[in-house]
């Protein structure tokens, strides 16, 4: 038996959601994309059951990135998912494994590692999580099978409704709906939560109403922190419109069809080539710094010896070489940790250019790989023979600036709006906004389709 078989027949055991036989109504499509969020945003509220606490303050960018809640069903979020997809996208860019993904086997090959790769991630990171003591630090034999077996399930019903949607039951990908649901949701609370918080609303526009009313003006400038204030919401408006300004800029390079006579069109490419890859990618390592120090901090006789690579008091770092890398706390107190925030600050921007870099060479997204595409797709440059040298030298003039330049771009965007107390964190609002700009170009599309149905050829 072929590695192939091998793989193709494990696949088949694991639990999978089948294609509709018939596409389903837009409608319809919207239906299951709404159940899809309820239903994640219900298990990311449902506590585990036989865990009293969880130990998730060191887990604040895990949460962020993965759409995660330590301590309920949604522990895990979709971190086993992204992991394996990238591991998987990694090794294909690489070329460690070589597929065609144009090739319907090859396509299906892919599938089969990346879903094996899936359910492999989620029972090892629900066996870690809980060994570790993420979840809770006094289980019982019982309850930590017990609570290994809930973070199994939950977190596979995850990879269901995002291969339900994923395979045309509704529209777009889990992965982005559910991040853009838990930001989202966060968002609102730092702006609506009417819950009281040490004597006062915790969001800042009930927060606003009660001062107003009791004619304390001036207590809506500043508040204590850790709760939402006039300048993060004046930052968050002001980076939401700075995002969506630099999300339009693009160098457009004409193409035209070799197959076709008076098709034409443009080949973008944006100021933010990298989108959001590196700046995830710098918050997953600070977050695995973290995790495996709070892990190693656990026992006190380890702890005394790695004091030098960080302390902590209450869930933040306060000395150490984490320290200088973990989040600070946002302006007005970032002015008395200075060093802090410049060295956090340098941290973020210089990874994510060395990301951005990296990503671009991996993922397929080099100037190289996309004259292959272009090519491949029967394109053509107008003024430029159809050869990858040729395409590839035209588009190397651009790729690799705008990489780098996008890596800084979004280092910096990143590290100041954290200083600046963004609500839903500078990170957060950076996918929320990319990940709601490409559904409204989906629901645009499919709006299209369902108005004039012979244009649905054009989009498969």
């Amino acid at each position: 038996m072929s590695i192939r078989d091998t793989f193709f027949k494990i696949s088949s055991v694991l639990p999978e959601v089948p294609k509709p036989k018939q596409k389903p109504s837009l409608t319809e499509r919207l239906i299951w994309t709404l159940l899809a969020v309820v239903l994640y945003l219900l298990m990311a509220q449902i506590p585990l059951y036989g865990v009293v606490t969880s130990s998730s303050s060191l887990l604040f960018f895990y949460q962020i990135i993965f759409a995660a809640n330590i301590g309920t069903l949604m522990t895990l979020g979709i971190g086993p998912i992204v992991t394996a997809g990238l591991i998987a996208q990694v090794l294909i860019g690489s070329d460690l494994i070589h597929l065609d993904l144009t090739n319907p086997e090859d396509q299906k090959f892919f599938a089969s590692i990346t879903k094996i790769l899936t359910f492999i991630f989620i029972i090892a990171e629900s066996v870690f999580y809980v060994i570790s003591g993420v979840v809770g630090t006094t289980l019982s034999p019982y309850a930590t099978v017990v609570v290994i077996f809930q973070l199994i399930i939950a977190t596979s019903i995850v990879f269901l409704l995002d291969q339900m949607l994923q395979k045309g039951w509704g529209i777009g990908s889990g992965i982005s709906l559910f991040i853009l649901a838990g930001i989202s949701l966060q968002i609102m609370l730092d702006l609506f939560s009417p819950i009281p918080v040490n004597g006062q609303y915790f969001g800042y526009i009930p927060y606003v109403i009660n001062e107003t009313i009791h004619k304390a003006y001036i207590n809506i400038v500043t508040r204590p922190a850790n709760f939402p204030d006039l300048i993060g919401l004046v930052s968050t408006i002001l980076f939401a419109l700075l995002i969506l300004y630099l999300e339009g800029v693009r160098i457009e390079i004409p193409i035209s069809s070799s197959k076709f006579k008076g098709f034409s069109a443009t080949y973008p490419i944006k100021l933010l080539y990298v989108s959001n890859i590196p700046v995830i990618l710098v918050a997953a390592l600070i977050a695995d710094f973290q995790f495996f120090f709070a892990m190693l901090a656990k026992n006190p006789a380890i702890y005394n010896h790695i004091t030098w690579l960080g302390t902590v008091q209450n869930g933040t770092f306060t000395g150490g070489l984490l320290y200088y890398v973990s989040t600070p706390p946002p302006v007005p107190l970032a002015f008395h940790h200075p060093v802090q925030v410049v060295t956090y600050s340098l941290f973020v921007i210089i990874l994510s250019v060395v990301f951005a870099k990296l990503w671009v060479d991996v993922s397929g997204m080099s100037a190289e790989k996309a004259a292959e595409t272009i090519i491949s797709s029967d394109l053509q440059v107008p003024g430029f023979r159809t050869t990858k040298t040729t395409i590839g030298s035209l588009l190397n003039r651009y790729i690799p600036v705008v990489t780098l330049f996008s890596g800084l771009l979004i280092g910096v965007i990143a590290a100041a709006s954290t200083l600046l107390d963004v609500y839903g964190t500078g990170i957060g609002l950076l996918l929320v906004i990319d990940i709601s700009i490409s559904y409204y170009q989906m629901l645009a599309q499919e709006q299209l389709i369902s108005t004039v149905p012979g244009l649905g050829g054009l989009f498969e």
